[in-house]
């Protein structure tokens, strides 16, 4: 794989390349997906005049370790490889980073709806308001679990080193430009937020069954989520319409 690694930009001339540079991008947007939910919930718990730097320095760092990683292929290659087998199943250092990112967020997102269903009536460490620096160390190691899934799927789609960064760098630019209202449409509607909680959730079990080599395909996940979003969104219109009558 490494040796078919291109940094050159001939791709350019190429309209395949153009097709790439569309998919991956596409694709990277979607996989950000997840990054932009968490980081648009954590830094709802900070004071509302630092949740705009919050989201801002989240992104910077999403980007900035998936162009890290990128130029690392060697590394991310080797973590691909069998470390040692538990069974049947051969272990590698990607399937560590995985489980450890799977737990991470599942208990991360479990705390979090704790404290929005008994946050009120309770006040404890865990429950407590984050502070700046320590939501940024959340939203830097969730980055890395991201950022890893990430260059995994752009280093299997294309083979320009070049092109996978320009995606990279579109589809951070396109979280940025929408972090700010997927961020408060999140803090508006209070059930969405249990809603985006829950897929947090369904994220951390898809991470954590990836590591342990049950791969569940990212389009029954991403099937999940839309179909209760929509569900939501059908909820919360009728509740608009009842309101008003």
């Amino acid at each position: 794989m490494l040796a078919e690694i291109d940094f050159s930009w001939e791709w350019v001339l190429d309209p395949k390349g153009w097709v790439a540079l569309t998919t991956l991008t596409a694709l990277e947007v979607i996989l950000g997906i997840d990054n932009l939910v968490f980081i648009s919930i954590l830094s709802g718990r900070l004071p509302p005049e630092q949740r705009a730097k919050a989201r801002r320095i989240g992104l910077a760092l999403a980007m900035g370790m998936r162009v890290v990683l990128l130029t690392m292929l060697s590394t991310i290659m080797a973590m691909t490889r069998p470390l040692f087998h538990v069974m049947e199943h051969a272990v590698s250092g990607r399937d560590l980073v995985l489980l450890a990112g799977g737990v991470f967020l599942l208990v991360k997102s479990t705390l979090e709806i704790h404290h929005h269903v008994e946050g009120h009536h309770e006040r404890t460490a865990t429950t407590a308001p984050l502070g700046f620096s320590r939501a940024l160390v959340q939203i830097a190691l969730l980055d890395i679990v991201f950022s890893l899934d990430s260059v995994i799927t752009a280093v299997g789609t294309v083979e320009h080193i070049t092109l996978m960064i320009l995606a990279v760098a579109i589809s951070i630019l396109v979280m940025v430009l929408f972090v700010n209202a997927v961020a408060e449409f999140v803090e508006r509607h209070p059930t969405f937020k249990m809603l985006a909680l829950s897929f947090l959730v369904l994220i951390g079990v898809a991470l954590f069954a990836d590591g342990l080599g049950l791969h569940i395909p990212k389009g029954y996940v991403y099937f999940a989520m839309a179909f209760s979003l929509s569900v939501e969104l059908l909820n919360m219109r009728f509740r608009k319409r009842t309101a008003k009558a």
